[in-house]
């Protein structure tokens, strides 16, 4: 069962990862089996070193962005978590994910799903 607490602590976990691109916070984020779909209609990365080499190769700069976010929903493992993410180039991205967590905290499956936002 996942409960609120457990997603907001994976989450924060998720922005350093992010932040840092360091190869053991990706892999604390996710379950040795794992599942990430970085957009629904994809094949998942499958296990923590295919989601590592799938995130590496598409990682973000550590101050390139800000991401505010709030859990909008827990229901038994599953979670839902709403983002905002501003890009210092005027980018910005409406996301939504729908996470899976374990007993111990991590992702046995993540999807995300994102927007661009209308420029002003």
């Amino acid at each position: 069962m996942t409960d609120r607490e457990a997603v907001q602590d994976w989450v924060r976990r998720y922005e350093r990862a992010w932040a840092t691109n360091d190869p053991d916070d990706v892999r604390a984020l996710f379950a040795p089996d794992g599942e990430y779909r970085f957009h629904p209609w994809d094949e998942p990365e499958r296990g923590s070193e295919a989601i590592l080499a799938a995130w590496l190769e598409a990682q973000d700069d550590a101050d390139d962005h800000e991401f505010t976010w709030e859990v909008v929903a827990v229901d038994g493992d599953t979670a839902v978590v709403q983002g905002h993410t501003e890009y210092t180039d005027g980018d910005a991205y409406e996301n939504l994910w729908i996470l899976r967590l374990d007993d111990e905290g991590r992702a046995r499956s993540f999807t995300e799903w994102y927007m661009e936002a209308p420029s002003d």
